[in-house]
């Protein structure tokens, strides 16, 4: 057998192996849609998710965080002079995310692991709080189907730690959101790869839709996102045909709002527009939030909010730059969705 063959071969054998199952090695960033970067935005945020209280939160399949302004993209103030997106570095002003368990297997409940080395290379112990957690970290598959935002446990020695089940195999990203508790120190997003080994199957991203449903609840977007400029959406929600008037407070506020990029997953984090007690904010059933996306492009937005004392996360896709469609009203000339998204939901842990 010639030489030209004998890798014909050992190329053939190597795709129908991986063709099986997804690997146990470290992710790989899918190709990256419209790549605009754009400025960090001021950390002053409240912060994401529980379940029946105020500890974490383990969100919903295909479905959550957000005070006034925004985290990774370029419309607040006090921004960072670094231009890339929030998530998108593993390493970022001298910290680092460092996992100490890169891999996990689909459907296991497993411990996830991580530390953040600080600029002397040792785990950082000192982190301020804010609204209420230390940390924030999200887990989010690369086909945005399946999202997790917990709230982990730190040790005396620095390292996080959370019980996490994930219940399909494929690339995850996970977001370290905080910031140390260090003079002139501001908000950071940090980003590293997981892979959850088993059998893989692709999953399509959601169409965008006007309306998603979680547990009985129903929640209607109105307005997106616009790439590089502030735009406004308001999430209203409803209980069997009946707005909700009495969202109760979560970590601080009435929702809190995530957004994903499709394609390398560049993290937006949302602040609502006003706050409980401030005199003017409504206890629902809009919630309503100023963002900026960092490009045109696809999104995924998870809602979190509470109600009768549970948790619960809201999932939509939507375009940022889009021409809005003949007949439509967008808010901030970005098009209203169409046609009523069914979410199905998933686990939260504490």
């Amino acid at each position: 057998m010639n030489t030209g063959v004998k890798i014909t071969v050992f190329a053939a054998a190597l795709a129908a192996t991986f063709g099986t199952a997804y690997g146990v090695g470290a992710a790989i960033d899918p190709a990256a849609p419209d790549r605009a970067p754009t400025a960090h935005a001021a950390h002053d945020r409240p912060t994401p998710a529980g379940h029946d209280g105020d500890d974490g939160h383990d969100g919903h399949d295909g479905d959550g965080h957000g005070g006034d302004g925004e985290h990774g993209g370029d419309g607040g103030d006090g921004g960072h002079a670094d231009t890339t997106p929030a998530g998108l570095q593993i390493s970022e002003a001298g910290y680092t995310l460092g996992l100490g368990t890169p891999r996990l297997a689909a459907g296991e409940k497993s411990e996830l692991r991580f530390v953040i080395r600080g600029q002397d290379g040792r785990p950082l112990t000192s982190y301020r709080r804010e609204h209420g957690k230390e940390l924030h970290l999200i887990l989010a598959s690369r086909d945005l189907v399946t999202y997790r935002h917990l709230h982990p446990t730190r040790a005396a020695d620095g390292t996080w730690s959370t019980p996490v089940d994930l219940p399909a195999a494929g690339a995850y990203r996970v977001f370290a959101d905080f910031t140390p508790d260090v003079e002139g120190a501001t908000g950071l997003t940090l980003g590293a790869d997981l892979a959850v080994s088993g059998a893989y199957k692709a999953a399509a991203l959601p169409r965008p839709a006007a309306t998603t449903t979680i547990d009985g609840y129903t929640v209607t977007l109105n307005g997106g996102l616009r790439p590089g400029g502030a735009g406004e959406l308001t999430l209203a929600v409803s209980r069997h045909g009946r707005p909700v008037t009495d969202l109760e407070p979560y970590l601080g506020a009435y929702g809190h709002l995530v957004a994903l990029r499709s394609g390398d997953l560049a993290y937006l984090h949302v602040h609502p527009n006003g706050e409980p007690g401030d005199g003017t904010t409504e206890p629902g059933p809009e919630i309503s939030f100023t963002a900026t996306a960092p490009s045109a492009g696809t999104y995924r937005l998870f809602l979190d909010f509470k109600h009768h004392g549970t948790v619960r996360t809201a999932a939509f896709t939507v375009h940022a730059g889009r021409t809005p469609a003949a007949g439509r009203t967008p808010a901030s000339g970005t098009p209203k969705p169409a046609n009523g998204e069914e979410h199905t939901g998933g686990d939260h842990q504490h």
